[in-house]
């Protein structure tokens, strides 16, 4: 009877979100918990799961979850030690287990660590031994480093962007352990990297350039001898020493085809890393064309302060403009700001408040706006994604009317790549002349395939997809776009773990 043992850390980072994450900003799952929450979501670990429950042989011991509530700045080194501790205490205090499945995100930094999930796997290997298989899997916006996969096993990662496969995510990687486990195959890694830092509609897996990579690594995923492929173009504002895009192929035993496959995808990504970029649209053209749109809603996309990304979610600066340029439609416009909260709570339900939004996090950014409103709505800030249904905590949250604004200001940010926010307060983005958007892409129905017109915003904020303007440090240097003439040398790095027995 094979005892798998799962564990989970995951958190996406922006280094230029000057507001630091701390273990506030995860919530933390023991034991059966995380079990009885999975099996709810359509997650990773989720997937996972319910190829582990068709298993009647297979026994689970789940140890520890520490899972981001969103993206956010950088970890607080005392806040990681926590975690960590804590995650390896509960690895330490399990029974011997045959397999792991890691789940994890991969965008992780913390104020000196700029490889936290490699330090995580490496020390998870000195608790089990050098012959328990490790299953990681991994979001298309990791930052792949090679110690993660001195200590790994396999590496499994997402096939969409924007992300709907989650759960099948997991299934793969739950799959590809048991193979380990039962010995039927011996994995050997190849990883190419790519001096590329890519953003923009052309990372849409279905319909951009990155098509070509993806799909190839798909292929070769499914065909015979092939255990996992993936191209991986990582979180450009997580600024980390091996910050880049990566392509990664796992075979069964075959150093050869590895290596051979893996420098194809990333030729086949290389050839169109030019058009990934972002059309930007000016603030003051984005407010002219909202206002001189006559019907339908105008999504104005503001990327810059995408929660999801990692940024603080306080930016004013699209409000801001539209109400200089005299906009008179009705918006719709979330933002975060815990003290206007307070305010409107301390207002009450159909009161007047009078405050400031915006500005209270990022505050070299963006400056506090005075506003006065009516409070429409107050909650707890708890409810449930559109797309996994997973739970998310926004703390205390107001819904304020100022004139024909509607404000949907939260203590703390959460991912806004769907409409939960929006709706779980009472407001339909359909029904405004304009939605502002805090999220790079998001599924088509949310928005796009029914906006009149959809702005990708050229805002500033700790995500912006003007990425020469963010200030990159630590990473690897020349790096498209941040330098020109950029070249692309093919090297290729190989990974292959002791054969399980």
């Amino acid at each position: 009877m094979p005892r798998i043992l799962i564990a989970e850390c995951k958190q996406e980072v922006s280094t230029f979100n000057p507001v630091l994450s701390g273990c506030e900003d995860f919530t933390i799952r023991h034991g059966q918990e995380i079990l009885n929450y999975h099996r709810r979501v359509r997650s990773e670990v989720g997937g996972a799961l319910s190829v582990f429950d068709a298993r009647p042989d297979v026994e689970l011991v789940p140890t520890y979850s520490a899972h981001f509530i969103t993206s956010g700045g950088t970890l607080r080194d005392a806040a990681f030690e926590h975690l960590a501790g804590q995650l390896l205490a509960s690895i330490k205090a399990a029974p011997p287990v045959d397999g792991v499945y890691f789940s994890l995100h991969g965008a992780m930094a913390t104020e000196s660590e700029g490889d936290p999930e490699g330090y995580l796997l490496a020390e998870t290997r000195k608790v089990l031994g050098e012959q328990v298989p490790i299953v990681i899997s991994l979001d298309l916006h990791a930052v792949l480093t090679d110690r993660m996969l001195e200590h790994t096993d396999a590496a499994v990662a997402f096939q969409t962007y924007p992300h709907v496969d989650f759960f099948g995510t997991g299934e793969r990687s739950a799959k590809l352990l048991l193979r380990i486990v039962a010995g039927e195959v011996w994995p050997v890694t190849a990883k190419v990297t790519v001096p590329a830092l890519v953003r923009g509609d052309e990372l849409i897996t279905e319909t951009g350039s990155i098509r070509h990579a993806v799909h190839a690594a798909r292929a070769i995923e499914q065909s015979p001898g092939c255990l996992s492929a993936a191209m991986i173009w990582a979180n450009p504002f997580t600024d980390v020493p091996a910050l880049a895009s990566n392509s990664f192929v796992v075979t069964d035993n075959d150093a050869t085809r590895a290596e051979r496959e893996a420098l194809r995808i990333a030729n086949l990504f290389w050839e169109h890393h030019d058009k990934m970029k972002v059309p930007l649209t000016s603030l003051t053209e984005a407010a002219r064309i909202t206002k001189e749109n006559p019907s339908g809603t105008v999504v104005l996309v503001d990327a810059a302060d995408a929660t999801s990304s990692g940024a603080s979610g306080d930016s004013n600066t699209i409000l801001r403009e539209l109400i200089e340029i005299g906009y008179e439609g009705t918006a719709l416009i979330p933002i975060v700001d815990p003290e206007a909260v307070a305010a409107a709570f301390a207002a009450g339900v159909g009161n007047s408040v009078r405050t400031t939004v915006g500005g209270a996090l990022d505050k070299g950014r963006f400056t506090p706006l005075p506003m006065e409103g009516r409070v429409r709505m107050l909650s707890d800030g708890r409810f449930h994604s559109e797309t996994t249904r997973e739970l998310w905590q926004a703390g205390k949250t107001a819904v304020i009317q100022s004139g024909s604004f509607t404000l949907i200001v939260t203590s703390r940010a959460v991912s806004l790549y769907d409409r939960a926010l929006f709706l779980a307060h009472g407001c339909d983005p359909r029904h405004f002349g304009v939605v502002v958007v805090k999220s790079p892409h998001c599924e088509p129905q949310m928005f796009k395939a029914w906006a009149a017109r959809y702005v990708d915003v050229d805002a500033p904020g700790s995500t912006s997809a003007n990425l020469r303007s963010l200030g990159h440090t630590k990473c690897a240097r020349p790096i498209f776009p941040l330098d020109p003439d950029v070249k692309f040398m093919l090297k290729v790095k190989m990974f292959q773990r002791p054969r399980h027995k």
